[in-house]
């Protein structure tokens, strides 16, 4: 059980017994039963998946914590830990790549450009460029590295998932002082800032008004009630493609009211959608 664990063991061959480095143990900490039913409960439901590889680490650092614990702390932890579950969005699987994590890792620290070749979902080949990773992250599915492409001489966004070979180049690249992962998102409304900043206006329907106003989607929303129970959803953009398919996943129950360009592009896109339908009647 120790092993399984992952805490080391040593057979001293003098004394005939198996025994645990003294320099395995972190100092002692003194948790609170909140923090350590804490500790427990998103170690052990977050860490078990693969696409985010510091929760693995975490869930094996949660069972070395818990078998540190006083037998009666640790059951009357593990029955409150058993009755709460978090439910995550389903995500990219990245279990099949984790060495790219990693070195992408070391790359950021030590500043070290890579050369890529990524399957681009809006390119009909897989693109081949040198990239020099800023940051990593994670956003709602999927890890992210961002970066400034050699190939497109600008900061892009790359899916870890879609880069199939990874590459790493014996040259340093200068870490922009000013750069932060905020400013190049800028008003972005998830991950891709594709134009400029745009004030958006949709009026939501009363049937889904109250599930969109109690959720906060974008840091610059604001909602506005109505009195026949809909709202007028606020936000400022930085491109609308992104926000074009929130919109559309609200059907007949989302309208546009501001600006004409993204009104114009569900109402193209509403009508495909249409015409597929009725192709298939």
């Amino acid at each position: 059980m120790l092993r399984q664990a992952g805490v080391p063991l040593l057979f001293d061959d003098e004394q005939c017994h198996y025994r645990i480095p003294n320099t395995y143990y972190l100092p002692p900490t003194n948790f609170t039963t909140d923090e350590a039913l804490a500790v427990m409960v998103l170690c052990y439901e977050l860490g078990g998946d693969r696409r985010m590889p510091f929760y693995e680490a975490a869930q094996s650092a949660a069972l070395k914590f818990e078998s540190s614990l006083p037998g009666r702390i640790r059951e009357r932890l593990r029955g409150s830990s058993d009755a709460v579950r978090v439910k995550l969005q389903p995500g990219t699987n990245n279990g099949g790549h984790p060495t790219v994590f990693q070195q992408l890792l070391g790359c950021v620290a030590s500043h070290r450009s890579v050369r890529i070749l990524y399957d681009s979902f809006s390119d009909p080949a897989p693109l081949r460029l040198k990239l020099s990773p800023y940051r990593l992250l994670f956003s709602r599915r999927s890890w992210y590295v961002i970066g400034r492409s050699a190939l497109h001489r600008e900061v892009r966004t790359f899916n870890l998932a879609r880069i199939t070979e990874l590459e790493i180049v014996n040259e340093i690249f200068h870490f922009p002082r000013n750069f932060s992962v905020e400013r190049y998102l800028r008003n972005a409304w998830h991950l891709i800032p594709d134009g400029p900043d745009q004030d958006v206006i949709v009026r939501f329907a009363p049937l889904v008004a109250r599930n969109v106003a109690e959720v906060a989607w974008h840091k610059t929303q604001r909602v506005v009630e109505r009195q026949d129970g809909s709202i007028d959803f606020h936000v400022c953009v930085s491109g609308l493609n992104e926000i074009s398919w929130w919109i559309l996943g609200y059907g007949d129950q989302a309208e546009v009211l501001k600006p004409v360009r993204l009104r114009q592009m569900i109402a193209d896109r509403a009508g495909k959608l249409v015409e597929l339908y009725n192709g298939h009647a």
